[in-house]
C-alpha cells in the first residue's frame, strides 16, 4: 500500500472548494432534446447545419484497431466509448464543463434536488489536495458519530479513497437506509475511524430562524422552488417584527438561476440582477419580478465564504452593486458560468459551460468572486468549537 505523509495546515473553511460540480447552476439554457432545438432554431441564432462541427475521427479509430488486434486482454467496448466522451470534454480544459455517465449523471440530478437519499449527512470538497468534510448536517449520522470539519476522508468500509473525487466517494459513501458503513478519517496527522448506520439526510434547501427582531435565512442550496419558498417565509417578517435580515450564502454552491432570481426580488424590484454574455447565445440580461420587494427597505446582511457559488454569487453581486446589503464573510468562490445540461441517449449528461455571468455593474464573477464589504475569517477550529465570528460580526452590524 502506498504510504501517504499526511500533511496538516490551519486552513480556513472560507476557501474550501465546493463540493464536485453538484450545486451547478442550471435552468436558463435549452438541457432536453438538443438535436431537435438545434435543427428548428439554429438559424435564427446565426448558425449553420451541425454538420458543420463534425470532425474526422480517423486518427481516433486508428488508436482503437491498434488496440483491439495487439492489446493482451479482453477490451469492453462501452467502457472505451464512456472513456473516450469523457477524454474528449476533459481535453477542453474547462473545469465545469464535464460528462457524466448514467450513474453519476442520476446522482448528480439527485444531489440538485437535495435527494441525496441515505447516507450519513456530510458536505465533502477538494482542499490542500485531499477531500475534507466542510461541515457536517446537523442532526445527521456523521455529527452524532464526531466527525468534524476539516477531516480528511481516508478510508470508505477499510478501501483507500483518498486520491479519489468528492462525488466518487460519495457515491461509496451512500447506500440502503439501515445499513452500516465505516469511514476512516485523517485528522491531526491520525487515522480515526466511525462507524455509522445510514440514514435518509434531511437536507432542506433553506430554513430560517430568528434571534429577536432579526431574521437569519439559511439558504444552503437554490433548488426550483427555493426562491419562493423564502419569499413565503419573508412574508411573516412583519407579524414577527423583523427589522434586520441576515442572508446565510455560505457553502452554497449554486443551484437554478431562476430560484436566485425569486429571491432577489424580495429586494430588487424589476431591475437588471445579472447579465449573460455568450458566444453561441448572444448577450441577454436578467431581471427581477416587479412588485415583490418587500425587504428592500430592510436592513440586509448577507454572509458568504470560499464555498458561495455560482447562483449564490449572483445574489449577493446584485446586492452588493445596488446596495441594497452588506456583505460579510470571505471572498466568494469565483463560478460565474452558465451551465447547459443535455441529456445523451447512453443516459448520461453533457454539463456543458455556455456563457459567463457579470453582475449588474458590470463586474466579472468567473474566477474574480465577490469580495466581501467586510472581511472576516472562520476556521475549521471555529467551526468545530461552535464559534461563528463571521455571523456574530453580521449580528453586531
Amino acid at each position: 500500500m502506498k504510504k501517504v505523509e499526511w500533511k496538516e495546515r490551519k486552513t480556513s473553511l472560507g476557501n474550501a472548494i465546493i463540493i464536485g460540480a453538484v450545486m451547478a447552476a442550471v435552468g436558463l439554457v435549452v438541457g432536453l432534446n438538443f438535436d431537435t432545438w438545434f435543427s428548428n432554431f439554429a438559424p435564427y441564432l446565426g448558425l449553420s447545419n451541425r454538420k458543420t462541427y463534425s470532425m474526422d475521427w480517423s486518427p481516433l479509430n486508428e488508436v482503437y484497431d491498434k488496440l483491439a488486434v495487439t492489446y493482451n486482454g479482453e477490451i469492453d467496448k462501452a467502457k472505451v466509448i464512456s472513456g473516450a466522451k469523457k477524454g474528449l470534454v476533459e481535453a477542453l480544459g474547462d473545469v465545469y464543463t464535464t460528462y457524466m455517465d448514467a450513474e453519476k449523471s442520476e446522482s448528480f440530478y439527485n444531489d440538485l434536488h437535495g435527494k441525496v437519499g441515505s447516507g450519513i449527512g456530510v458536505e465533502m470538497g477538494l482542499r490542500d489536495g485531499y477531500v475534507r468534510v466542510l461541515r457536517t448536517l446537523p442532526n445527521n449520522p456523521a455529527e452524532k458519530a464526531g466527525i468534524l470539519a476539516g477531516d480528511i476522508i481516508f478510508k470508505v468500509d477499510g478501501e483507500e479513497v483518498w486520491s479519489l473525487s468528492s462525488d466518487e466517494i460519495a457515491l461509496k459513501v451512500r447506500g440502503e437506509t439501515g445499513t452500516e458503513v465505516t469511514i476512516t478519517v485523517v485528522r491531526d496527522g491520525k487515522e480515526l475511524s466511525f462507524t455509522m448506520k445510514r440514514e435518509t439526510i434531511n437536507n432542506v434547501s433553506a430554513y430560517m430562524e430568528y434571534d429577536d427582531k432579526t431574521a437569519i435565512i439559511h439558504v444552503v442550496r437554490f433548488d426550483e422552488d427555493t426562491g419562493t419558498k423564502v419569499q413565503k417565509m419573508a412574508q411573516e417578517f412583519s407579524k414577527k417584527g423583523v427589522n434586520k435580515v441576515i442572508l446565510d450564502l455560505r457553502n452554497n454552491g449554486g443551484g437554478y438561476v431562476s430560484a436566485a432570481q425569486d429571491l432577489l426580488s424580495l429586494w430588487i424590484d424589476n431591475q437588471t440582477v445579472l447579465l449573460q454574455k455568450s458566444k453561441h447565445y448572444g448577450d441577454s440580461s436578467s431581471r427581477t419580478s416587479a412588485g415583490k420587494a418587500i425587504l428592500n427597505n430592510v436592513k440586509t446582511i448577507v454572509l458568504v465564504n470560499g464555498s458561495t457559488a455560482s447562483a449564490s454569487e449572483i445574489v449577493s453581486g446584485a446586492l452588493q452593486d445596488y446596495g441594497l446589503a452588506t456583505i460579510v464573510g470571505e471572498k466568494t468562490y469565483g463560478k460565474g458560468v452558465v451551465q447547459g445540461l443535455f441529456n445523451l441517449s447512453d443516459g448520461g449528461t453533457l454539463k456543458v459551460t455556455t456563457a459567463e455571468w457579470y453582475t449588474p455593474k458590470e463586474r466579472s464573477i468567473n474566477h474574480s468572486g465577490i469580495t466581501p464589504d467586510i472581511e472576516v475569517e472562520r476556521s475549521y477550529e471555529d467551526i468545530n468549537s461552535m464559534r461563528d465570528p463571521q455571523m456574530e460580526k453580521a449580528k453586531e452590524l
